[in-house]
């Protein structure tokens, strides 16, 4: 077990009230976190979704000793690879009032981390080259590889080659109430969701879930489920950290950026699949924070933390 610092937290904004994550997560359909408060409040992903079994990697799951499940996700070579490279893409100027505007905005993303995280996923031994299908839909049921989907947030699928699902309404919505927070959203959201799909690419995703599905206990079954959720925030993370010179990350983006991941968790009253506000902070920025002068993957090992670091 690793013992991690939450020096990282301080300065952070105090805590408000969240909207829940998904009450239900499946292998293959991952949703991205939601907060609110003072702030245009986001949306909570339906919890009923289908549930199907995980496609496998394109290159499998061995890029770790195959022992156990636990060596996969808490040993994997994820965790040993060079830094994430800066893919020096500025933000995309543009409206995120229309379906377009939201469309050229996560496209940009999409294709900037797809070749940020090729050097990492090489040195891993996983297929690199295989990108994700982006999906900017306006639709509340949507058909996947996964099933039927009744979400109104991001949600990563694991059928095919992969898949993200953007929420277009959702996001123009909140840019008309703050257009600011909602850059800062989309881009935590396909940061978060391309997170998932490096979990899948190295085995992680499905022998997490394998894991998951293995324990006896809910309790147990829920902490799992926080580590692989807490793990992909500190990923995507971990992109716009390397990014920040770039993009950038600062002024007043960086401002709503910080709000929104330390006013993300799991809410009283819903399932605790997602992890509490102070880790979902402090796993971001565990990934966005420089390691000396650039940031790995292998700040990210959640798998490897002790319990109180993924409640």
């Amino acid at each position: 077990m690793v013992n991690l610092s939450r020096k990282a937290l301080r300065g952070l904004a105090g805590v408000a009230a969240v909207a829940a994550f998904a009450a239900v997560a499946l292998p293959n359909a991952q949703a991205t976190p939601a907060a609110a408060g003072n702030y245009p409040a986001l949306p909570q992903p339906s919890a009923s979704l289908p549930n199907m079994a995980v496609s496998t990697p394109p290159a499998g799951d061995a890029l770790t000793t195959k022992s156990s499940l636990t060596n996969i996700v808490r040993y994997n070579k994820l965790y040993k690879t060079p830094a994430v490279t800066p893919s020096k893409c500025k933000e995309v100027n543009v409206s995120l009032r229309t379906v377009a505007g939201v469309q050229a905005y996560a496209s940009k993303l999409w294709t900037c981390m797809y070749a940020a995280w090729a050097v990492p996923l090489k040195a891993a031994g996983a297929a690199y080259k295989v990108k994700p299908v982006l999906s900017v839909h306006t639709g509340t049921k949507i058909n996947t590889d996964c099933g039927i989907l009744y979400n109104t947030t991001g949600y990563y699928c694991s059928g095919g080659h992969g898949a993200i699902y953007i929420p277009a309404a959702q996001i123009i919505n909140t840019w008309n109430q703050n257009p600011t927070y909602a850059r800062a959203w989309l881009t935590q959201m396909m940061a978060h969701e391309y997170g998932h799909h490096v979990q899948w690419l190295t085995g992680i995703l499905n022998a997490s879930w394998a894991r998951q599905n293995a324990f006896s206990t809910n309790a147990a079954r829920l902490e799992e489920s926080r580590r692989r959720e807490l793990q992909a925030s500190c990923l995507g993370a971990a992109y716009i950290g390397a990014n920040k010179r770039y993009y950038p990350m600062s002024g007043g983006l960086l401002v709503q950026f910080n709000w929104l991941v330390t006013h993300m968790g799991d809410q009283p009253n819903h399932a605790r699949d997602h992890g509490s506000m102070k880790n979902h902070a402090f796993w971001t920025t565990m990934g966005f924070n420089a390691k000396h002068t650039y940031t790995v993957a292998g700040n990210c090992n959640t798998f490897g933390a002790s319990s109180p670091y993924v409640a």
